[in-house]
């Protein structure tokens, strides 16, 4: 697996955007008629019911439906059956990421609620869920640093330090945040007023932030970067620009800095994402990268690995993401072809 010994997945599910399609294999109607998230919990299919409040929702009439949102919902205002599908349904989820490699679980309930009071119960409700389920620590994940400081109050140290995800050269508050409560940081390339467009801008905000890092007291081991991955359906580039930052950056921090970018954002728009995310992986740790915010049922050291890098599936995703096939347009007709 390239020059990496490890690779440390930020276990990314319990997160309130993360959807799942009606009518999939994830969802559907139950024999009572009720709506309900499947999922397998003991050898069993187990059923987490889908409240009114989403089957009512514009997610819902457009054929999605937010799985973990809904298991925080009934885990936290359902009745006694529905409460305790709730938080088995977490566990499941919690103890799933740590079996298939996860270091981290990342928590980020900011879509939950469109009220600060209402997010800032809910994830001190949900980290203390997740983190009972699971011996490793939590990333607290959140645009608000008082929805962060709840949840990094809630992580147990005793598990290892736990992260903060994430900061940047516009969250000065979020570093403070982090170094008074011992956790590590994902640090994001983003500038004070916009998102870099290019590696050299990715590698000057990244050197600036860095050094405020370094002078609050941060070692190299306690930074995971994050170069920030944009989907390569918008511009061809994307997926190069990435994999060009991740060698510089190790090139110059060497081997003691960590990375975490989400990198499943780089199929966003396109078909085969699971291929796609675990080829671009792949590439990324062939320079240099050691981490990443995924699922780590998708995407986690030993896949990486296994993955046949002479299959004609990999070479025609491999080309894509290196902007080698315009507009993905080789990579599109295999997949409508079912050659990949």
């Amino acid at each position: 697996m390239s020059n990496v010994k490890e690779f440390i997945p930020v276990g990314e599910n319990i997160h309130c955007t993360r959807i799942y399609k009606v009518g999939g294999k994830y969802v559907k109607t139950l024999e009572d008629g009720r709506n309900a998230i499947v999922y397998k919990g003991e050898g069993k299919e187990r059923h987490l019911p889908v409240p009114d409040v989403f089957l009512k929702s514009n997610d819902w009439k457009n054929g999605k439906v937010k799985h973990a949102a809904v298991a925080i919902w009934q885990g936290y205002y359902g009745n006694e059956e529905v409460k305790r599908a709730g938080i088995d349904y977490l566990n499941h989820m919690a103890k799933e990421q740590e079996k298939h490699g996860a270091k981290f679980l990342d928590v980020n309930v900011d879509e939950f609620s469109v009220e600060v009071e209402e997010c800032n119960k809910i994830m001190q409700w949900t980290a203390e869920i997740v983190q009972k389920a699971s011996t490793v620590p939590l990333s607290i994940d959140s645009s608000r640093v008082s929805t962060l400081e709840i949840g990094l109050s809630i992580a147990d140290p005793s598990r290892g330090k736990p992260m903060v995800n994430s900061v940047s050269l516009e969250r000065r508050d979020a570093i403070r945040l982090a170094k008074e409560k011992g956790a590590v940081v994902i640090a994001g390339a983003g500038g004070r007023d916009r998102m870099p467009s290019t590696t050299e801008e990715r590698l000057k905000n990244l050197d600036e932030l860095l050094n405020i890092l370094f002078k609050e007291g941060f070692e190299k081991e306690d930074i995971y970067v994050d170069p920030l991955v944009f989907p390569v359906s918008v511009d061809q580039n994307n997926g190069k620009t990435v994999l060009e930052s991740i060698r510089e950056i190790r090139k110059k921090y060497g081997q003691e800095i960590h990375f975490a970018p989400g990198l499943s954002n780089i199929s966003y728009g396109m078909p085969k994402r699971k291929l796609i995310n675990q080829v671009f992986t792949y590439l990324c740790v062939e320079e240099g990268l050691d981490g990443g915010i995924v699922d780590p049922l998708q995407i986690n050291g030993e896949i990486i690995s296994r993955l046949d890098t002479q299959s004609e599936a990999f070479s025609i995703t491999r080309a894509f993401l290196l902007g080698e096939d315009m507009f993905g347009q080789n990579f599109i007709a295999a997949a409508r072809e079912g050659k990949i």
